[in-house]
């Protein structure tokens, strides 16, 4: 995102920022790996706030950075890809004049009377909403299924098939970001938290309890194929395509119709680009935003659980109703920052440190985990996933399949809004194959390594009894907030695995958020206005505001169970997006060549070669 250099208030705090980090990251490092030397001078809950200092300083620094324009930035008209900058003078009367009044006030009052009900009637409440999800997905699982498998269909052809040579933008159009790059930000704004938070703990439910569909007995060799198989199936092209056909739509019709760059651009088809401020566009955006925010919202409070589980077993430090209102602002802060800076600063940057985070932790696991183990059950897991895709996505009998699969799907659904959005913002210059490789396919794999990796080493130190991790979530009370700590204790370089886990956690969950807080904040201002830095930090404080009521009010799963109810209407609208797409290629983009008919064109001329120059006989 193009932004202006820093202003020199942001130039100064930047600098402080230095050597807050510098102290505050001492004795971090010391109280984890030289803890003898801090002793007691340190105790309690000051390790939180000092853990949080230094993550915040740390990363808000990196996003204040200046960045100098070149000449392969976006273009500077470009809605979505442009901040402005306000003063304070015109921050209230532009933030009350440019947002679109239905999407302010809609999650606005939605959310409050939520926590209202929450805070008055807990149990009529949760009650309620838990009623409704589950009525969704047990009488929705076959939509959900049915969905996310024509999904991945639907992406297989496009990778294959004619109209994956379609170049967003125009043939001469090019990307604004180099590959590594673009796979960073549509990886990292994709996954969230939620790598870190199932990754030691999904396969071990799933050995414990083994699904029905494997048929297997709780902890026998054919449980841990079952539980990796399912694992990789809930985590991989699957869940992924869920973004790609809301993003390849959006992303066609903005940068090749000049329609805008909106979650409701989906509609196009039916519509028109001309009728895409109706009532009906509207409320795709309306709904967007609030599935956003929810999923968001929960997902901080879900990895605050996990972050001040990891300070509990480090330092024996219980957090109370302080800390995850500290943790909850600490990232709050960050993702606030990073969103406000824009691509090219903040949530490039942070993007950028989360994916070598990540390859660093990954390569610490092969180093120090059970490789053979890892290799001979992640092989084997793999094939049978493989060769189960089809009876595994279409397998809808069983409550189970209801609690696990269809939940997913529609979280992934629930998510797909923004993810798909932000997919396309950063696809301009593109062709449709690569934009399907990379967000289905590429980010998919790195998925898969990683469950394969934790959960391998997770399953492997379960059964042969280094360590009891189902036991240590069941001590309190099931949450699976606890479940990598007690298996990295049980590993060599404990300490170091824990730490990078740590930051790993806010590090994942702030370039998700920093994402979200830019899509809400596009989609929330009216159309062809950029958001200012005033709506930018209202949404980033909302969504902050929300996790710390679900914390205070313990109403996470409640809220979740409500975000899933909106992936419901984003699965038709799915639908919807891929068919309204297909009958416009179909009428409108016929002069393009399958990878499968370029393939076979080539067979006659390697016949001929062969037959022309024959190899030497020896």
């Amino acid at each position: 995102m193009a932004t202006s250099d820093a202003s020199g208030i942001a130039e100064i705090v930047g600098q402080l920022l230095v050597p807050l980090f510098a102290a505050s990251g001492a004795l971090v490092l010391a109280g984890f790996f030289f803890p003898t030397l801090v002793g007691e001078a340190v105790t309690g809950p000051a390790w939180l706030t000092i853990a949080l200092v230094f993550f915040s300083s740390g990363l808000c620094y990196i996003a204040l950075l200046p960045y100098s324009e070149d000449n392969t930035a976006p273009a500077a008209a470009d809605v979505f890809l442009r901040v402005r900058r306000t003063d304070v003078r015109r921050a209230v009367r532009e933030f009350l004049t440019q947002h679109e009044p239905a999407i302010l006030a809609f999650p606005v009052l939605v959310f409050a009377g939520f926590f209202g009900l929450q805070a008055a009637y807990p149990t009529r409440t949760t009650n309620a909403v838990d009623a409704a999800a589950a009525t969704v997905l047990r009488g929705g699982g076959p939509l959900f299924l049915a969905a996310v498998f024509l999904s991945v269909c639907y992406c297989l052809f496009l990778l294959v098939g004619p109209w994956g040579d379609i170049k967003l933008g125009g043939p001469e159009t090019e990307p604004s970001y180099t590959y590594p790059t673009y796979f960073t930000l549509v990886f990292t704004a994709g996954i969230a938290a939620g790598l870190v938070f199932w990754g030691p703990t999904e396969a071990l439910f799933h050995y414990d309890q083994p699904p029905p569909y494997i048929g297997a007995a709780a902890g026998s060799p054919d449980a841990i194929n079952g539980a990796l198989v399912y694992t990789l199936f809930h985590w991989g092209v699957s869940a992924w395509s869920a973004y790609a056909v809301i993003g390849v739509p959006i992303a066609y019709f903005a940068f090749t119709r000049g329609a805008p760059l909106r979650v409701s651009t989906v509609l196009a088809p039916i519509l028109g680009v001309d009728g895409l401020d109706s009532v009906w566009a509207k409320l795709v955006d309306t709904l967007a935003v609030f599935a956003t925010i929810g999923g968001i919202a929960t997902s901080v409070a879900l990895v605050s659980e996990q972050f001040l589980a990891g300070i509990n077993y480090q330092w024996d430090v219980a957090a109370g109703e302080v800390g995850p209102v500290l943790f909850v602002g600490g990232l709050t802060l960050i993702f606030v920052v990073s969103s406000a800076t824009g691509i090219h600063r903040g949530i490039r940057r942070i993007a950028g440190l989360n994916v070598v985070l990540f390859g660093l932790f990954a390569l610490l696991i092969v180093a120090v985990g059970p490789r053979s183990f890892i290799l001979q059950r992640g092989t084997q897991a793999l094939g049978t996933y493989v060769v189960e895709f089809v009876p595994l996505s279409l397998h809808t009998g069983g409550q189970w399949v209801a609690e696990w699969t269809v939940w997913n799907w529609s979280w992934w659904f629930s998510w797909a809004p923004f993810a798909g959005l932000f997919i396309a913002a950063l696809s301009r210059g593109r062709r449709v194959r690569t934009v399907v490789f990379t967000g289905v396919v590429a980010t998919s794999a790195a998925t898969m390594v990683w469950f394969l990796l934790l959960g391998g080493t997770s399953l492997f130190i379960q059964q042969t009894g280094r360590a009891d991790i189902l036991a240590a979530i069941a001590q309190r009370g099931g949450s699976e907030a606890v479940a990598g700590f007690p298996l990295f204790a049980s590993l060599p370089l404990g300490q170091l695995l824990m730490f990078l886990f740590l930051a790993l956690i806010i590090v994942f969950m702030a370039t998700s958020a920093d994402t979200s807080t830019l899509v809400v904040s596009v989609l929330a201002t009216r159309r062809g206005m950029a958001p200012s830095a005033t709506h930018i930090v209202f949404w980033g404080v909302f969504q902050g505001a929300v996790a710390v009521s679900v914390l205070l009010l313990g109403g996470a799963e409640t809220l979740q169970a409500l975000a899933v109810l909106a992936g419901g209407p984003f699965a038709v609208i799915s639908l919807v997006a891929v068919g309204g797409l297909t009958v416009t290629w179909y009428r409108d983009e016929q002069d393009h060549t399958s990878l499968v008919r370029r393939a076979v064109r080539k067979l006659p001329d390697i016949q001929t070669h062969h037959d022309v120059d024959p190899p030497e006989k020896k």
